[in-house]
C-alpha cells in the first residue's frame, strides 16, 4: 500500500482532500476515502507503478459513491509529479477543498 492511500484511508477526517501521484493500495482503503475529495494522477507508461493499481483505487472510490477525478498523462513514464506541480488547476482545486466542520454537540 502506498503512502497517500494509506494514511489518508487511515485517518479521512484529517485531510481536506488528497491527491495521491502513481500509486495504489488496497481498492477496501478506498472505503473511508468516499467524503474526501480525491484527484489521482499517473503515467500511462509508468514501469514502476503499473497504470493499473490507480485506476483499481479510482473504481473503488467511484463504487463508494466517492469524490473522484482522474488525470492518466498518457506520454509519460514514473515521473506524474511534474505535469501535477506545474499544474495552476491542481493547485486551485487543492486549496478550495475544505475539512467539514464538526458541529458542537
Amino acid at each position: 500500500v502506498f503512502g497517500s492511500w494509506a494514511l489518508s484511508a487511515c485517518t479521512p477526517d484529517r485531510f481536506a482532500a488528497i491527491m495521491p501521484i502513481c500509486g495504489g493500495g488496497e481498492v477496501l482503503l478506498t472505503r473511508p476515502l468516499r467524503n474526501v475529495p480525491t484527484w489521482v494522477f499517473h503515467g500511462a507508461r509508468d514501469p514502476i507503478v503499473p497504470l493499473k493499481r490507480s485506476q483499481d483505487m479510482v473504481d473503488g472510490l467511484k463504487r463508494f459513491k466517492g469524490n473522484v477525478n482522474f488525470t492518466i498523462y498518457p506520454d509519460a513514464l514514473h515521473d506524474a509529479w511534474t505535469a501535477t506541480y506545474n499544474n495552476p488547476e491542481v493547485w486551485e482545486w487543492l486549496f478550495a477543498q475544505k475539512r467539514p466542520t464538526k458541529e458542537a454537540s
